[in-house]
C-alpha cells in the first residue's frame, strides 16, 4: 500500500488548511468529509472534489484508514476516541485531550487495536525549528541551560467570528497557543520534569469587535495571563509567558542559551522564518547560513507576505510511518506529555505549587532535508 485513505471530521476553518495542503504529500489522499452540519461538509465536499459523508458513515467506510479529527477542543477526546473504536488510525488538531485522563485512555485503546494516533502541531518539522535543531545537535551552542519561549497577544475577540471557547475551561493561551511552543522544546530540549506557574485574568469578560457579533460580551473562566517556568530532563530551565492580555511588546518568540552560545527561533506556530545565533566568541548575534529545506521554502501568501505552510506534514509523516512500521515524530507519546505539562502550569498556578510530570516522552527523529523531500510529492 503506497496511500492512506484519509476523512476528516469537523468541516470548520481549520479544514481549509488540510484539504489544500495534504495534496503536496506522499502517502496521504483526502476522500471523504463528514460534519454535525451537513451543509458545511456537502461545501468543503463539493470545493474539494471529495466525498460528503455522514459521521457514522466515514467511520465504516472502507476506503478510509485514517481520519482527522478537527473538531473543537472539548470534543477531541470523544471523537478520537469513536475513529479508534472503528478501527482506524486517528490524527488529530491540538490539544489532542484536554486532560491527562483522556489521554492515557486514548493510549490504551490505540494499544489494544494496534492503531496509530497522531497530533498537530507539526510546525515544528519546519525548516527554521529543523534548523535551529541541527545547530544545537550539532553542539554550535553547548549544552542548553535556559531560555525563553514567549506568545503574546491580546486574544481572538478581535478577529476571530466565534471566540467564545477561546476564554473557557479548554481555551485560554496555554492550551491554544502552548502546544506550539512545547512541541518545539519537546523537539529542541526534550521532555520536561516539572512545572510552576502564576496564572491571572485581566477581565472577566471580552467584548467581541469582530464581525458578525461585534459588542457582544464573552465570560472568561480561564487563566488569560500565565507565567511558567519549565525545568527539563537534561537540566534546562525555560520561562514560558504566555497572555491574551498585552497590547504590544518587543520580545522575541523563542530564545534557548547554551553553555557555547545561544540561538533565537522565530514563531513556533509557523515552519519557516530567520534563525540567529551568537556564540562564546564574543560575535554579533548573525543570521545562520541559508539551508534548502523543503520546509523553509515560501509556498502561501498571507496579507502580502511569503509563508510557509506545511500543516499535514505531520499527517503525511504518521501515514509513512504506518505503512514503514515505524515511530513517528507527531506521535501520541508526545503530544500526552504536552497535555501533562501545559494541565501542569495550568495546575500549579490554582496551587501556588511545582507539579512534577507524571508522563514523558523522547524527543521526535529530526526531520532533515532528506527527510522532508521524501514526504513531498
Amino acid at each position: 500500500m503506497s496511500v492512506l485513505g484519509v476523512g476528516i471530521i469537523g468541516c470548520g476553518n481549520i479544514s481549509t488548511t488540510y484539504f489544500s495542503l495534504a495534496p503536496l504529500f506522499k502517502g496521504i489522499e483526502i476522500r471523504a468529509c463528514a460534519d454535525l452540519n451537513s451543509a458545511a461538509a456537502k461545501a468543503k465536499a463539493d470545493e474539494y472534489g471529495v466525498r460528503a459523508d455522514t459521521i457514522d458513515g466515514l467511520l465504516s467506510a472502507d476506503d478510509i484508514d485514517i481520519i482527522v479529527n478537527l473538531t473543537i477542543p472539548d470534543a477531541h477526546y470523544g471523537v478520537t476516541k469513536q475513529i479508534l473504536e472503528a478501527g482506524k488510525h486517528a490524527y488529530s488538531e491540538k490539544p489532542v485531550v484536554l486532560t491527562l485522563e483522556e489521554g492515557k485512555a486514548l493510549r490504551d485503546l490505540a494499544a489494544q487495536k494496534g492503531l496509530m494516533v497522531g497530533s498537530a502541531p507539526d510546525t515544528f518539522l519546519g525548516g527554521a525549528h529543523q534548523q535551529a535543531r541541527a545547530h544545537i545537535d550539532s553542539g554550535a551552542v553547548g549544552t542548553i541551560t535556559s531560555g525563553t519561549a514567549i506568545v503574546l497577544s491580546h486574544g481572538m475577540e478581535h478577529w476571530h467570528p466565534n471566540p467564545d471557547f477561546f476564554f473557557q475551561p479548554g481555551g485560554g493561551p496555554v492550551l491554544d497557543l502552548g502546544p506550539y511552543y512545547i512541541a518545539n522544546l519537546i523537539n529542541l530540549i526534550g521532555p520536561v520534569k516539572r512545572v510552576a506557574a502564576l496564572t491571572s485574568m485581566a477581565s472577566r469578560t471580552r467584548t467581541i469587535s469582530s464581525e458578525p457579533r461585534a459588542g457582544e460580551t464573552v465570560p472568561v473562566d480561564t487563566p488569560t495571563n500565565v507565567h511558567a517556568l519549565l525545568e527539563f530532563e537534561q537540566g534546562a530551565t525555560i520561562t514560558m509567558l504566555s497572555s491574551w492580555d498585552v497590547w504590544a511588546h518587543q520580545h522575541s518568540e523563542m530564545e534557548l542559551y547554551g553553555t557555547g552560545g545561544s540561538v533565537y527561533l522565530p514563531d513556533p506556530n509557523f515552519f519557516g522564518g530567520a534563525v540567529s545565533a551568537g556564540g562564546a566568541d564574543f560575535s554579533e548575534v548573525a543570521p545562520l547560513p541559508d539551508w534548502d529545506h523543503p520546509f523553509r521554502v515560501n509556498n502561501q501568501e498571507q496579507n502580502g507576505v511569503g509563508r510557509a505552510n506545511y500543516r499535514a506534514a505531520g499527517l503525511a509523516d504518521m501515514a509513512m510511518a504506518i505503512m514503514d512500521g515505524r515511530d513517528h515524530r507527531c506521535s501520541l507519546e508526545r503530544a500526552l506529555h504536552a497535555v501533562d505539562i501545559m494541565t501542569s502550569i495550568l495546575k500549579s498556578g490554582e496551587t501556588g505549587e511545582f507539579v512534577a510530570m507524571s508522563t514523558t516522552c523522547s524527543r521526535p527523529a529530526a526531520l532533515g532535508i532528506a527527510e522532508a523531500e521524501a514526504l513531498l510529492k
